[in-house]
């Protein structure tokens, strides 16, 4: 079992990296270099409020008046928009900005380091095993025969149920909640205020009582999923519920028990799964949508901000509004629900005018 002694502090947002000249800089994302490479930059910033020591991007029309007016010293800009006016001493053409600004931020901002230790203060129940060099953050709970693989990182005042299993060099932020029955995969990272595996929303109800339906299967994690904060994953009644690997599911999402996630899917913020319903590989669930349960999203479709999902949706399609309906014929019933005041008046002005003529 890993030593006790004091641990980093994961509240910590990053530190200050390395400075970077116009040519490193370059160099670093296979950009072409235009005015001074002895720039040097070490922090990146919007284009409205970047200064002298730092470093933007252009990738967008819409920002070229703030490109004419900033105080960067370096920007990044995409190749339609590399003749810009602006008054920076040093531009970078790149064919994708906002990716490049992705390989360097690494190199400028470090992260607070991790060190090796279980926190005096943590409780470890019986049975515990911890891989190597793991990370036990102050007040945090691990459960009876609980598992922490290598590098892993439990934050202050994390709970782990009895049996829970977290991947290698998975992260879980402060006050994070797992439940019995919850496994989490490897290089997963879990927000503060997150709870996996509690009870689902289900009961059957009887005359003068809502008999409470007992909950008995698991909340499985897959590799490389990230979960926002207090977003809650319910474990499944029977079957299991499972986020497949790489899935990526922001703040305040709900999922009810025994949905199945598949690989590779964006979930956004206040969206809500309700029970049984699958979402196949790749598909993208915008903010607020509300899905039915025991529904099929397939593999690769898109469903729009606040649409309401009643019925199966087949692969690929985009699907909008409410109720939700192919993208192009949400659009179409939208239009018309705007006419119809005016279509309102048209239709009082002819009954009016056929109660004059008689």
């Amino acid at each position: 079992m890993t030593d006790a002694r004091p641990v980093a502090s994961s509240a910590n947002i990053s530190s200050a990296g390395e400075a970077l000249t116009a040519e490193e800089i370059a160099r670093l994302v296979g950009g072409e270099l235009v005015g001074d490479p002895s720039l040097a930059i070490s922090a990146v910033a919007p284009l409205y409020r970047a200064t002298a020591g730092e470093l933007s991007f252009l990738a967008s029309v819409r920002y070229a008046s703030a490109a004419a007016s900033t105080a960067a010293s370096v920007l990044l800009v995409a190749p339609d928009m590399a003749g810009m006016p602006s008054p920076v001493k040093a531009r970078i053409v790149v064919a994708r900005p906002h990716e490049a600004v992705l390989a360097l931020l690494p190199r400028l901002y470090r992260q607070p380091p991790r060190l090796p230790g279980v926190d005096p203060t943590a409780r470890l129940g019986r049975g515990v095993r911890l891989g190597e060099e793991v990370t036990i953050g102050a007040y945090a709970v691990l459960g009876d025969d609980a598992v922490v693989g290598d590098r892993a990182w439990v934050g202050e005042h994390c709970v782990l149920g009895a049996g829970v299993s977290l991947g290698a060099d998975s992260r879980l932020h402060p006050h994070v909640t797992c439940y019995s029955g919850t496994v989490i995969g490897e290089r997963a990272v879990i927000h503060s205020g997150a709870r996996l595996g509690s009870d689902g929303f289900g009961y059957v109800s009887r005359v003068g009582v809502h008999e409470k339906i007992p909950h008995i299967g698991r909340c499985l994690i897959g590799d490389d999923v990230e979960i926002g904060a207090n977003s809650t994953i319910d474990r499944g009644s029977v079957d299991d519920t499972i986020v497949g690997a790489g899935t990526k599911i922001d703040n305040l999402v709900q999922v009810a028990h025994n949905v199945q996630i598949g690989r590779l899917c964006l979930i956004v913020s206040q969206a809500g799964l309700s029970g049984s319903t699958h979402v196949e590989d790749g598909c993208v669930i915008a903010g607020q949508a509300g899905l039915a349960g025991h529904i099929t999203i397939g593999a690769g479709a898109r469903i729009g901000g606040q649409a309401g999902v009643f019925g199966d949706v087949p692969p690929g399609e985009n699907w909008s509004g409410y109720p939700a309906r192919p993208h192009r014929e949400s659009l179409r019933a939208a239009a018309a629900v705007q006419r119809l005041p005016a279509m309102m008046r048209g239709l009082q002005k002819l009954l009016d005018r056929d109660g004059e003529d008689s």
